[in-house]
């Protein structure tokens, strides 16, 4: 039997010598440093609200201010998981990297946000029972001013796929981008429905509309959180999707060459990056190199091991 590892084509930093085991994704850097910009972004705005909020006694201004700083600690776990995947890069004791140190990020992300889902659900339904006065004309400016630095957040966080130099590849997804972009957009949608319930409370006398459309607000921010929790889940316990086309790919191309494909493990090593252990069984045995250059062509698979043996049919 031989075996022998390759990576067919990396799109990681090149590094000195054949085989290193960078798997980050293609914007890693950029991603983290428009995180850094956005985590600051957020918590001048949280400064700034608080403050205001107790000089002028706005209730609102103060808890806009401690909602924004539940996601700016959620992005701040982003921005340490790019810190320590780049810092740790190249450190040995990762066996495949640290490409997936982004999607643990993102799942602790995701915990925190249901988390608000189940607080912004909470306090609704409190007050719905005790209806609390609203000073509306600032709770609408508070609302308004925290849109609108959101939606500049989520400009620097929007994953865009146009510039991926393997987009289309399953898994190219960087989700801990997401999990930060995730955590902006639940801000935005607080304060989108926040404006639309505060308009109509002033206009009809609608008190009852702030808090049933905060438990709106609830559901769909924690159906986010579940999807990406599913996403990350998925990464970390090495789990491939049923539409996934990559196993298919690898079989069609070995047994067009009349061989087996005995054996076939496939896994995620980080956004865009995937890894792969073909054990093929050939009555006529051709050596490793054959099969592997074979498989280069497979977009996205940055690591393989090919193991060869010989069939007993």
């Amino acid at each position: 039997m031989n075996h022998d590892h390759t990576h067919p084509h990396h799109h990681g930093p090149a590094l000195s010598g054949a085989h290193d085991h960078v798997f980050l994704g293609d914007n890693h850097t950029r991603n983290e440093k428009r995180t850094w910009l956005v985590i600051a972004i957020t918590a001048t705005m949280m400064v700034v609200e608080i403050v205001c909020g107790s000089l002028f006694g706005s209730m609102a201004l103060t808890a806009d201010g401690w909602h924004m700083s539940t996601h700016a600690a959620a992005m701040l776990i982003a921005a340490f998981a790019y810190l320590y995947a780049r810092r740790n890069a190249e450190n040995p004791r990762f066996s495949f990297g640290t490409g997936k140190v982004g999607d643990l990020a993102a799942f602790g992300s995701a915990t925190v946000l249901a988390l608000i889902a189940l607080l912004i659900g909470w306090e609704s339904l409190m007050r719905l029972q005790n209806p609390v006065s609203i000073n509306f004309t600032d709770a609408i400016i508070v609302a308004s001013v925290g849109l609108a630095v959101n939606l500049v957040c989520a400009l620097l966080l929007h994953e865009d796929h146009s510039h991926h130099s393997h987009g289309h590849v399953h898994g190219a997804h960087d989700h801990n981008l997401r999990a930060a972009y995730l955590h902006v957009l639940a801000d935005a949608l607080t304060s989108v429905l926040a404006i639309a319930a505060l308009a109509f409370g002033r206009l009809l006398g609608w008190s009852f509309l702030d808090p049933v459309i905060g438990i709106v607000g609830a559901v769909v921010i924690a159906r986010w959180s579940w999807t990406l929790m599913r996403d990350t889940g998925a990464v970390l316990v090495d789990y491939n999707a049923a539409e996934d086309d990559l196993g298919p790919e690898i079989r069609r191309i070995v047994e067009a060459e009349g061989a087996q494909v005995q054996d076939l493990h496939l896994w995620q090593l980080g956004p865009g990056h995937r890894a792969a252990i073909v054990s093929v069984a050939a009555e006529e045995m051709r050596p490793v190199a054959y099969y592997r250059e074979k498989l280069s062509a497979v977009p996205g698979l940055s690591h393989l091991t090919v193991e060869v043996e010989p069939s007993h049919a």
